[in-house]
């Protein structure tokens, strides 16, 4: 298990119904390591401001992860974590590594903000 605040998916079947049942989310695969915790940190700071993403994260090793760890979109990446963005379930962006706030803020700002009718 991920020491993290962030909510944890522990299983393929329950990665499934969260990506099918939420429009706009957010998973982080990787481990307790030093490119990863930043950005579960990231993740939980940002929960508050974009009340519309779920933030959650997945064990790398669990073999239930598989459901990231297979995905076309991150086939070639060498560092952990995976940071997948879903869009309405389907993968909209991938990356891996560490990541900084301002990365982050700038793929959730992308691929789902939030449009106002003025």
């Amino acid at each position: 298990m991920l020491y993290t605040n962030l909510k944890h998916i522990e299983s393929a079947d329950e990665h499934s119904k969260i990506i099918s049942e939420n429009e706009n989310v957010m998973v982080i695969c990787g481990r307790m390591g030093s490119m990863c915790i930043p950005v579960y940190g990231i993740a939980e700071e940002l929960e508050e401001e974009y009340k519309h993403v779920k933030f959650y994260d997945m064990e790398f090793d669990n073999p239930q992860s598989s459901v990231i760890r297979d995905l076309l979109e991150v086939r070639g990446f060498m560092g952990i974590p995976f940071t997948i963005y879903y869009k309405k379930g389907k993968v909209v962006k991938a990356t891996s590594s560490i990541q900084s706030m301002v990365q982050v803020k700038s793929i959730l700002d992308e691929h789902f903000a939030v449009h106002v009718n003025a």
